[in-house]
Order: C-alpha cells, then sequence, then structure tokens
C-alpha cells in the first residue's frame, strides 16, 4: 500500500507539473500588461492580449431517463456553459494559450470553475508551405473532427455532438490532457497535410470517468499514467474534403482502499477513428467510424476484469437553407460491445439486474440553428433514442428503470464575444 502511494504521487506531481505549465500559460495571458502593439504598430501584434468568451443556457426535456440534470416531468435547465478564453504572443515563436470554464450539466458537471485547457506552443518553424511546433501543458486531444472544438457551442455542428464518440458524460477525459505535443502541417496546391503526437497524462480525476470505468464510484482512487494520442489528416485547398484518421491508448491504475473489494488493477482504452467529410456551397456531409478496445486487468473482480470493443458510427448531414439558418439530420450508432450488441449477454452476466438495452443506442436526431447575428445563436433539436448506452449513471443511478426507447428536446441560447 506504501509503495501504491508512492506511486500515485508521482502520477500525480508528473502531471502537476504539466498542468503548472498550462496554469502559467493562462495566468500570464490573463495578467499581460496593455499591449505593446499600440506603442509599436509595427510589432505584428506581439505581445498583444486577445480575450474572447461565451455563454450559453441550455434546457433539456425528456419523456423518460435523466440527461444533463433531471429532465424528465418538466425539463432541465441544468445545462449551461459559460467561458473566457486567453492568448497572448509575447515572442514571435511563442504563443501562451488558455481557457477557464463553467460548465453545469447535470450531477457529472456540477459547476464550479475549471482550468479546460492551458498551454504554451512554441513555432519552431513556419513558412508559406511548412509548420512545426511543440506545445506544453494542458493541451485539447486531437480526436476525430470535433474534440478539438467541442468546448463552444459555436464550434459545435448540433447541441448535442454524436454520443457514439463524442462522450458527454466522460467530457474531461476527452477533452484535454496534460503532456506535451508535437504538430506539424504541410501545404500544397493539392491540399494540406496536419499531423499530431502527445504523450499526456489523462484526467481520470471526476466523477463520471471514475463511474465510466470502473462502473460505480469506489473508496479508492484512478491514478493517470503515461499515454498516448495523435491525429493525421487531409484537407483540400478550399475545404472540400476533408479525411482524418486518430487514436490514443489512454492508461490509468487503480490504488485500492483498505478493504477495498477490488485489487490494484490497470486500465487501457485504445479508441482509432476514421474521418470523412465533404463540404459544398449550402451543404456537408460528415460520417466518423470508431472502435474502441477496452482492457480491464487485475482488479479480481469477474464483473470487470474483461476484453471487449466496442463500435461507432454516425452519418451527419447539414443543409444551409438560408444564409443565417441551417439544419442538421444524423444517425447515430453505439455499441458497447461489438460481439455483444443487443446487450444480452451482458444482461445474463448481470443476472438480469442491468438491461441489456444499456449496452447499445442508436440515435435519430433533427436539429435548427439560426445564427442570429455574428454573435447570437439560437439551437433546438429532437432526439429519438433507442438504448441508453450513453447516459449517464450520475443522472440515472438505478439502470434497472431506464426507459429503452425514448424522446429527447433541446435548446440551447448561446452568446460570444
Amino acid at each position: 500500500m506504501i509503495a501504491s502511494k508512492l506511486s500515485m504521487s508521482t502520477n500525480n506531481y508528473k502531471t502537476s507539473v504539466t498542468a503548472v505549465l498550462g496554469c502559467t500559460a493562462l495566468v500570464c495571458a490573463l495578467s499581460s500588461p496593455k499591449s505593446h502593439a499600440d506603442e509599436h504598430p509595427d510589432s505584428d501584434h506581439l505581445n498583444q492580449l486577445r480575450v474572447h468568451g461565451f455563454l450559453s443556457q441550455g434546457y433539456v426535456k425528456t419523456n423518460k431517463n435523466n440527461f444533463f440534470g433531471k429532465s424528465t416531468g418538466d425539463g432541465s435547465f441544468d445545462f449551461r456553459e459559460i467561458g473566457l478564453t486567453a492568448s497572448l504572443r509575447p515572442l514571435s515563436k511563442l504563443q501562451l494559450s488558455g481557457q477557464l470554464l463553467h460548465r453545469s450539466a447535470g450531477e457529472g458537471s456540477r459547476g464550479g470553475i475549471r482550468i479546460d485547457f492551458g498551454f504554451l506552443d512554441y513555432n519552431f518553424i513556419n513558412t508559406p508551405d511548412t509548420e512545426f511546433g511543440m506545445r506544453l501543458g494542458r493541451m485539447k486531444n486531437p480526436l476525430g473532427f470535433y474534440n478539438d472544438t467541442r468546448d463552444v457551442p459555436f464550434t459545435r455542428p448540433s447541441i448535442l455532438l454524436p454520443q457514439s464518440i463524442y462522450f458527454d458524460r466522460t467530457r474531461n477525459l476527452a477533452l484535454a490532457s496534460d503532456g506535451a505535443q508535437l504538430y506539424g502541417e504541410s501545404r500544397a496546391d493539392w491540399g494540406n497535410i496536419t499531423a499530431q503526437f502527445g504523450t499526456v497524462f489523462p484526467q481520470v480525476d471526476d466523477r463520471d470517468t471514475e463511474v465510466a470505468i470502473l462502473h460505480r464510484r469506489r473508496p479508492g482512487d484512478l491514478e493517470t499514467k503515461l499515454s498516448y494520442i495523435g491525429r493525421i489528416a487531409y484537407e483540400q485547398v478550399d475545404g472540400r474534403f476533408r479525411l482524418a484518421v486518430s487514436g490514443a491508448q489512454v492508461n490509468a491504475g487503480y490504488d485500492p482502499a483498505i478493504d477495498d473489494e477490488l485489487a490494484s488493477g490497470s486500465f487501457k482504452f485504445t479508441p482509432l477513428i476514421l474521418s470523412a467529410q465533404y463540404n459544398a456551397e449550402k451543404w456537408s456531409i460528415t460520417s466518423e467510424y470508431a472502435l474502441r478496445m477496452f482492457r480491464w486487468k487485475n482488479f479480481d473482480h469477474p464483473l470487470i476484469d474483461q476484453k471487449l470493443t466496442g463500435e461507432s458510427i454516425y452519418v451527419q448531414g447539414i443543409y444551409r437553407f438560408f444564409p443565417n439558418w441551417e439544419a442538421v439530420l444524423r444517425y447515430d450508432l453505439l455499441f458497447t460491445d461489438r460481439k455483444d450488441r443487443d446487450g444480452q449477454k451482458f444482461h445474463m452476466q448481470t443476472n438480469r439486474q442491468l438491461p441489456a438495452h444499456s449496452r447499445f443506442a442508436k440515435d435519430l436526431t433533427f436539429g435548427l440553428r439560426w445564427n442570429a447575428t455574428p454573435a447570437i445563436m439560437l439551437s433546438a433539436e429532437y432526439h429519438r433514442i433507442n438504448g441508453t448506452a450513453w447516459l449517464s449513471p450520475l443522472d440515472n443511478p438505478d439502470q434497472s428503470i431506464t426507459g429503452r426507447n425514448w424522446n429527447l428536446f433541446a435548446f440551447q441560447a448561446s452568446y460570444r464575444f
């Protein structure tokens, strides 16, 4: 146990170092003195502080099951996001960026202020054809098309992203990690290729992540461990066609408490995401497919120690029928275990205590978005869902009474500056 505690302290130290770098980036950006650009017009924006922000208020109503709070009955207004983003470029090759976020989204995200990301970005090479640099701190994870832009309502294609790939219940784990990241871009007439690779320590200290990995709240502690993440993408110069391949190996350990029913086990999550998008003047089609490999090992618990592969896919169409109006139509599929698509095997393994429909989700979504002004956006969407695989157990503690077929309506008003 002493050795385990020492190991946890070492891991915490490693994460703290990179987190401190991120905090430093954010604090330096927010506390920057008056821009030198006022005194030196030719400084090309050096040392110029840029601050942006956004706020949104949402409403969610479901006929069964809870999502982002107690959404059954009269619905839930417990869906709120307020963000403040700052960036500073003290040197031509160095930029500091960070974001503070207040987010309320049910039991898994109960407000407060957190550092969503904060990092130092040093650009070694930047020519018309080539770019290469390095980031240190808390950085957004390059996964799929939408993960590194999911934090701002205006950069999401809908109020809720496709939950089969971009889970809201494990948002903190997915959004950003502490560590180092290399990035590069090659630009040519036939298109641009970008690549990112990072060695990181994932965020595993929130309640939703604990429940997602260990199935319920546990007396011990999850430990972050060295992990890896990367993405390579191609985009035509005019942005018409985009392709990407991204993946990660997320590692975590468990430090059990005294008299814990779980032993000191390890968890490994390895997602592989294939992404494709076609953009025309008035419409876009996007599809992403993911294999999600899970392995729980040495927990000494028959329902936890296992190895399985999940599967996700969605197809999404967006039509911009007026300059400031657009509609989205999407079909989204999620299977927790591709060898048990209907969940019956899992249902029997749990002595029929947990429903089979908790292992899959099929979501048909239709939404509308109105960009009333460049700063104000109103969105509404309807989901017809079969299955509950992406529901948060914190909002639905008794999964045995969840409804298989259910409806979700969401509305969101957003403002940015």
